[in-house]
């Protein structure tokens, strides 16, 4: 179990609280706002009405002592900036901000921003490769040249091994896991065999490496 701190309560903020929190993590939710505080005050573990952009709300509320803080707090570039700023030099959590732009993605990198993310770009991404392709059921780019894809198997790959279908040297892919219905079997060995059309692969390779996987 891991505790976070979520900054802003947006749909984002509040979306990545909530599931957090079912997932069995602790999650401290801060927002400016009363009325957002109190309508997921009962879905957290913790909720605070506080004004990020004061260095003394954040060690208030313990900052240094989380595992991972999130700025979901994107709206203006500023006050995400300003709140990221305060937390790094707490010297504690993983700092996690959103952007909305280009520009808000290089201040908060330089500011030191250990990962920044565009949740609207990255499920744009995802939509358009579904959308082309009705193979793929799930995509998560991983940088510019790698992505995991979850996607339909391949007719012809049916009643035939890992081994036999020779996917990582034909492919240069790495099958990571195999779902059956609600059945999930991660790193499958060479000699797994795929049985039923309605496997699904969860691939990791270069995405120029994916695209051909798509075209089969």
């Amino acid at each position: 179990m891991k505790n976070f701190l979520i900054v802003g309560l947006g749909r984002f903020g509040t979306a990545l609280a909530q599931e957090l929190c079912e997932q069995g993590h602790e999650v401290l939710a801060v927002d400016i706002l009363p009325e957002r505080v109190q309508a997921v005050a009962d879905q957290v573990t913790y909720a605070v009405v506080g004004d990020a952009r004061d260095p003394e709300v954040l060690s208030g509320v313990g900052a240094r002592n989380f595992d991972c803080a999130v700025v979901a707090a994107g709206g203006d570039v500023g006050t995400s900036a300003l709140i990221t700023l305060n937390l790094k030099e707490l010297n504690g959590p993983q700092v996690v901000g959103k952007a909305n732009s280009l520009v808000h993605r290089k201040v908060l990198e330089k500011i030191g921003a250990d990962l920044v993310i565009f949740p609207e770009q990255e499920m744009a991404l995802s939509l358009a490769r579904r959308l082309i392709n009705g193979d793929i059921l799930n995509f998560i780019e991983l940088s510019d040249e790698y992505s995991i894809v979850e996607r339909t198997l391949p007719d012809s790959w049916v009643g035939k091994s890992i081994v036999e279908l020779n996917i990582r040297a034909r492919w240069k892919l790495t099958v990571i896991a195999v779902r059956r219905g609600e059945e999930m079997t991660i790193a499958p060995g060479g000699d797994f065999v795929f049985q039923s059309p309605e496997d699904c692969l969860v691939v990791l390779g270069r995405n120029s490496d994916i695209e051909r996987l798509e075209r089969v």
